[in-house]
C-alpha cells in the first residue's frame, strides 16, 4: 500500500510537456500552454512581418498569429508535409493572455517530467538563442529543449501582427 501510495504521489510532482520535432531535435512546451494541434492550413499572409511569421488564421472569431519556429531559430526552412502541425498555444504578455500558433515538423508525445531533472539552459553552444528556453531535460536518450512560449514573440511583434490583422 505504502508504495501505491508513492507512485501516485510521484506522479502528481511531474509536469507534463507536449513534445515536438524541429528537423533532428526535440522540444517540448508545457501542456497547459496548448490549447490545439491543428494540421498545417494556408494562412492570412500580413505584409511587412519578419519571415518566421507566417501570417494568421482565424480561429472561432480569435485572430491568431502564426509563426514558424524552423525560421524563428534559424533553421533550414523546409517545405511543409502532412506531419506538419500547427499547435496552438496560449501567452502570456505583459497586457494579458494571447493566443499564438507554431508550426511545427511533428508532434512526438506528451512527457511526464520531474521538475528536479530539468537543467538550465546553457549559456552557449545551442542552437536555440538561450531566451526561448526554459531548460533541458533527458528523456529515453534523447534531448528534448523546453521552450518559454512567452518568449516566442516580443509583446511588440504580437501587438503589431494583431493590430493588422484586424
Amino acid at each position: 500500500m505504502n508504495a501505491e501510495n508513492d507512485s501516485i504521489n510521484h506522479d502528481e510532482d511531474q509536469t507534463q510537456f507536449l513534445s515536438f520535432t524541429l528537423g533532428d531535435e526535440d522540444y517540448g512546451v508545457n501542456i497547459l500552454r496548448v490549447q490545439e494541434i491543428r494540421g498545417w492550413e494556408e494562412v492570412r499572409e500580413i505584409p511587412k512581418t519578419p519571415d518566421y511569421i507566417k501570417g494568421v488564421l482565424n480561429l472561432r472569431n480569435t485572430v491568431v498569429p502564426i509563426i514558424d519556429l524552423r525560421i524563428r531559430f534559424g533553421f533550414e526552412k523546409v517545405e511543409y508535409i502532412p506531419t506538419t502541425v500547427i499547435i496552438v498555444l496560449s501567452v502570456e504578455k505583459d497586457d494579458g493572455s494571447h493566443v499564438m500558433g507554431v508550426v511545427v515538423d511533428a508532434v512526438s508525445d506528451v512527457l511526464n517530467i520531474d521538475p528536479d531533472n530539468i537543467k538550465d539552459a546553457p549559456n552557449f553552444g545551442a542552437k536555440v538563442n538561450t531566451k526561448f528556453m526554459n531548460g533541458m531535460v533527458m528523456v529515453d536518450e534523447r534531448m528534448v529543449i523546453l521552450l518559454n512560449v512567452d518568449k516566442l514573440l516580443e509583446q511588440d511583434e504580437l501587438a503589431a501582427i494583431e493590430n493588422m490583422s484586424s
